[in-house]
């Protein structure tokens, strides 16, 4: 079979002879491999993560709505599955890519299986994929839409209808994950603080809730009903999707502006994109994004290892003129990983400083942005 005769080549499976699904990339690549998980068809953006571990948190993470989450570690799914990991309350991603998966885990976080995780949330997984090879052609050529499918039949037609789809970021993304209404936990802490939830991670709301008490907004809520629940400063989350959407801009981003020099605001994430955009900046798709729990970002010249989660950067060009300063860059491809604002009490970080999974060594910028409310300045 050549690209001569068809749209697209076969690349089969090493593992899986009698291959069951196929993964079919836009460009008319496709990739052989077995079915596990929900008996279902899914397509979305195709994207790797680095981390070794941390399956379970990534597919809860609401940030990877609309994505087809490509694991790079060999093995998926030896230490089972465990409800106290969740980064959400259901899986986000739209189908899960991995060399192998483990049919009997480690009963040391349970006993669940990956599979069975993958079936309960209606998601469909793909196994006896060769990731090197696609992990090395999304960075070669970016981010691609793609599907998971069994129907051997269709794969021109469903390449066909890949090339035809607009991307999933072209949605409001952060709707469909964001709360619906606003609501309140008393910790007995002698702070309270707003979290504007874009998508908002466990992790993030288990840091806020050790430190202080919490309102949590739905990302569309006015500033002004920000400012008169009475919170002391305000933490934007990280979410899914386009940080320019249009829809983003009307709501999340107007608050973000209309809150600044009123409230102390940290940003994580998308919340950082969103707060250079408020704030005069634009932003810009990555190449293929920074996932996984082993980036190094330098800040204040020491390097620290960090969990990210991102498709999307802050422009440094653009901030030019805005008060805000970059402070902290990716050491592999020099990108904005945080800014701060020269005279008001506005800072944020592109990486994930709760972690969940990955290293605690940033957890510190919780208590920055504690001490940031208790003083009025960074």
């Amino acid at each position: 079979m050549t690209r001569s005769e068809t749209l697209y080549t076969v690349l089969k499976s090493e593992k899986s002879p009698m291959a069951k699904g196929y993964l079919v990339l836009e460009d008319g690549t496709v990739f052989e491999g077995e079915t596990f998980g929900a008996e279902c068809e899914t397509d979305g953006e195709v994207v790797f993560t680095t981390g070794m571990c941390g399956y379970q948190e990534s597919l809860t993470d609401p940030s990877f709505r609309g994505q087809i989450l490509v694991m790079t570690y060999p093995l998926i799914g030896n230490y089972g599955v465990a409800e106290e990991y969740y980064q959400s309350k259901a899986i986000h991603t739209r189908g899960l890519v991995v060399r192998e998966y483990c049919k009997e885990p480690s009963p040391m976080y349970g006993s669940r299986t990956i599979d069975d995780f993958l079936k309960f949330y209606g998601i469909p997984g793909i196994s006896g994929i060769d990731t090197r090879e696609l992990v090395i052609k999304i960075r070669t050529g970016g981010t691609v839409k793609g599907a998971i499918t069994t129907d051997a039949e269709g794969l021109e037609e469903t390449i066909k209808r890949l090339q035809r789809m607009p991307a999933p970021s072209e949605s409001n993304l952060v709707s469909e994950v964001s709360c619906k209404e606003i609501s309140s936990r008393d910790n007995g802490k002698d702070i309270t603080v707003g979290l504007i939830d874009c998508g908002t991670k466990s992790g993030i709301q288990r840091d806020l809730n050790a430190r202080f008490n919490v309102v949590t907004f739905p990302y569309d809520t006015p500033a002004d009903v920000i400012v008169e629940s009475g919170v002391k400063g305000v933490l934007i989350s990280n979410g899914p999707g386009d940080p320019s959407h249009p829809d983003i801009l009307k709501t999340t981003v107007r608050t973000v502006s209309d809150l600044a020099g009123q409230l102390p605001m940290f940003g994580i994430c998308f919340g950082s994109q969103l707060i250079g955009i408020a704030m005069g900046g634009s932003t810009y798709k990555l190449k293929f994004g920074h996932r996984g729990c082993n980036q190094p970002v330098k800040c204040d010249n020491r390097v620290y290892i960090t969990s990210q989660n991102h498709g999307f950067a802050v422009d440094e060009h653009s901030l030019d003129g805005t008060d805000l300063v970059v402070n902290q860059k990716n050491v592999n491809d020099g990108s904005v990983e945080g800014v701060v604002h020269k005279n008001l009490p506005i800072f944020t970080s592109q990486y994930h400083p709760e972690a969940s999974p990955g290293p605690c060594d940033t957890s510190y910028l919780f208590d920055w942005f504690g001490r940031m409310i208790r003083e009025g300045k960074l």
